[in-house]
């Protein structure tokens, strides 16, 4: 089993609180990781149709005839407990816990945030990061590492990715998607979840996906929505600073995990990611994607954003540290070039000109090089030490 960083956080949670809520995409390690950090508590999957239908049918019934501590995994699917689980945890001296695990976020957060606020604290498990694989497993080249991507059951069972992302892929519309989307033409969704893929790391046109879907925007947009209530995609905001600029406002689209991106790209073998005319696009969405699961991992406020201006000026990746803005540029090559840092002065003077006080080291260049090196105030660093 691999070692997940959220695990502190999680085990720390319960004592502060009588309710923890995991959230995360189907196959990310959420009922592993649960059980493991809580052997002695009662485990129940709302997936079995028994279970659901007892909970359903006499929730109180349900709930009395659990041990004291119990995990609900896909708790999503029998919300209405929410209500009894609050009324449990608020009686005096309770001594109760729970953890609640889901697949579907709206679903879940929904739920507990009208019954259970100020009852739970909420995370988020991503599929394994960088950092949680290569402290287990021998290191692998980049491609190796995009290709593969990183649910935990691959790794597990040393499964050939593409035969089991299939699978998985083919599982989560049949299952996640019916639940929460009236989809009348699968075949139409997984050509925009394709075409999607095809758009990492690019700015979202519901337009265009639209046309080349053959369906309506807000139909594009509902379906987007249901990728990210699933976490098989999140957006990159702009960030909202403009220096009296005018700026890009459109979100960029990203995937979590660049092993399913890869196979809805139709790519079939790590070596085909070399000449792949969209390796720039799935190097920076798996740059960016390792970021965020770090954030996740360490639960912290999401402050990921890229910035660009109506001039062409962009910045990939924007951390919003309170007090100045570090950006970030994203190269595939294995050279550095002086004219990788010319869009981060530029977004630094902006800065700069409005009275920000920037620190010494005040950019940073990950490319695919391997020397680690300050350049002009920026850090220059290979992709491997950027993550880790």
């Amino acid at each position: 089993m691999f070692k997940r960083k959220l695990a502190k956080h999680l085990k720390n949670s319960l004592k502060d609180y009588d309710v923890l809520t995991l959230i995360g995409s189907r196959q990310s390690g959420k009922t592993t990781l649960t059980r493991h950090l809580f052997p002695d508590f009662d485990y129940r999957s709302l997936e079995n149709p028994d279970e659901r239908a007892f909970a359903n049918e006499d929730p109180k019934g349900f709930l009395s005839g659990l041990g004291q501590n119990c995990i609900l995994d896909e708790f999503q699917r029998t919300p209405q407990l929410s209500s009894y689980i609050q009324g449990i945890v608020d009686e005096p001296n309770n001594k109760r816990k729970f953890v609640l695990t889901g697949s579907n976020g709206l679903l879940l957060i929904d739920s507990i945030t009208q019954t259970l606020a100020g009852r739970t604290e909420l995370f988020e498990l991503p599929p394994l990061s960088y950092q949680e694989i290569v402290k287990q497993r021998k290191s692998v080249s980049l491609n190796e590492h995009m290709f593969t991507g990183g649910y935990p059951r691959i790794y597990k069972d040393k499964l050939n990715p593409t035969k089991w992302l299939r699978s998985y892929f083919q599982l989560y519309v049949e299952k996640d998607i019916r639940q929460i989307t009236n989809i009348k033409n699968i075949d139409l969704f997984e050509r925009f979840v394709k075409l999607a893929a095809g758009r990492a790391g690019q700015l979202y046109n519901a337009n265009s996906l639209a046309n080349e879907t053959g369906v309506s925007a807000p139909t594009i947009n509902h379906w987007l929505s249901a990728l990210k209530t699933t976490f098989i995609c999140f957006s990159l905001q702009p960030h909202f600073k403009n220096f009296n600029k005018r700026i890009v406002k459109s979100p960029k689209l990203y995937f979590y995990d660049t092993g399913l991106l890869c196979y809805l790209l139709g790519i079939n073998e790590a070596k085909q990611l070399e000449t792949h005319p969209l390796r720039g696009h799935i190097f920076e969405n798996f740059i960016i994607s390792e970021t965020y699961k770090n954030l996740l991992n360490k639960a912290q406020e999401n402050n990921l954003y890229y910035w660009r201006d109506q001039k062409g000026h962009e910045i990939d990746l924007v951390l919003d540290r309170s007090s100045y803005l570090f950006p970030i540029e994203i190269k595939l090559s294995q050279t550095f070039n002086s004219g990788f840092i010319k869009n981060t002065k530029y977004f630094n003077k902006l800065q700069e000109e409005i009275g920000t006080q920037l620190p010494e080291i005040n950019a940073q260049v990950i490319y695919c090089g391997d020397k680690e090196n300050v350049f002009k105030n920026s850090k220059i660093t290979p992709w491997q030490k950027s993550l880790l």
